[in-house]
């Protein structure tokens, strides 16, 4: 029982059931099979974006561009869209396009050494400011696009839309990378410790680079599902999104030194800041109360996390006052 109350996963797990229980009290429709399908679609997005965080947060990294990049790569699709370009490549050219707007990030952070964090917030406005040269700050709407291009994210395949399947593809897939691959592995041991990954072969820039690509490809995935399910491609797309990827990792137990963390985790947090969401309108709290429960829950569970991370040492000197 013990080992069970300090797996973090676990008690996410019993929070989420926890906070869905008690909204029902308010809504009890909000426990409805349909409903709950409708809260994991919805946050289909965030749970690919902290997939791709978490990669780079165990690398001793952080991507605060993950937001930027979906909105550039959404633009991109929603404008070939308008081209008559077919769907699969469009598809193609937003992963390749997110996957190389990452490299930009690594290739930065890797050869030139800035820091992950001013590097991103750098190419965070960056990336927003091409949007804007690119369609001079006008908006893409639903009738400039066509209809295979926003029913895609929105069609059912045994109950679920296709973008719920897509994310339950992509966690199953990061899954087996970080789990059965040496790659994966890789990722654990440079944020782990840095210095022994060197002695056994593994190139932490190189690593590091990876990560940013594999964040900005699941970033470029995201940006045509967004603008193809909301029907809506304009500079501001997802703006601020790029804290609730933060705290879903954070709050699933990404350690943000690097080195620990679970796929688990990072869904799960995705889903408890999902459900408060969602729930937000339901029990008639303002949703731009968001913002300011996700900055909280990411300074809690750093503070939990330092205390179950922090090793016990032992006492060498002891106070006057225990001298005396």
């Amino acid at each position: 029982m013990t080992k069970i109350l300090k797996s973090r996963e676990i008690l996410l797990a019993l929070a989420i059931l926890a906070l869905i229980a008690l909204i029902s009290t308010r809504f009890p429709g909000f426990v409805a099979p349909a409903n709950l399908a409708n809260v994991f679609n919805d946050t289909s997005p965030l749970i690919i974006l902290a997939i791709g965080q978490m990669v780079v947060i165990l690398t001793k990294c952080i991507d605060l561009s993950v937001a930027a990049t979906l909105a550039l790569c959404g633009m991109v699709a929603a404008m070939l869209n308008g081209m008559g370009v077919p769907l699969p490549v469009i598809l193609l050219a937003a992963v390749v396009l997110g996957a190389g707007l990452g490299a930009v990030n690594g290739w930065l952070v890797w050869k030139v050494d800035i820091p992950p964090i001013v590097v991103t917030l750098g190419t965070m406005t960056i990336y927003r400011g091409i949007i804007f040269l690119m369609t001079d700050g006008k908006w893409i709407n639903a009738h400039q696009m066509s209809a295979g291009f926003k029913d895609l994210p929105r069609a059912f395949v045994l109950g679920l839309p296709v973008m719920s399947w897509i994310a339950i593809a992509v966690i199953i897939a990061a899954a087996l990378l970080l789990n059965r691959t040496a790659l994966g592995r890789s990722f654990y041991a440079v944020g782990g410790n840095p210095h022994a990954a060197v002695y056994t072969g593994i190139n932490v820039g190189r690593t590091q680079f990876v990560a940013f690509v594999f964040s900005g490809a699941l970033a470029g995935l995201t940006g045509y599902l967004w603008v193809a399910r909301y029907a809506v491609a304009y500079v501001d797309i997802a703006g601020g999104f790029e804290l609730d990827v933060v705290a879903a990792c954070v709050i699933g137990g990404i350690a943000i030194a690097g080195g620990a963390g679970t796929i688990a985790g990072a869904v799960l947090g995705a889903l408890f800041l999902g459900v408060i969401k969602n729930a937000l309108p339901v029990v008639g709290i303002s949703p731009f109360w968001q913002l300011a429960i996700s900055g909280s829950a990411i300074i809690l569970a750093v503070a939990f996390n330092a205390r179950q991370g922090r090793a016990k040492g032992r006492i060498i000197l002891k106070s006057a006052e225990h001298r005396a």
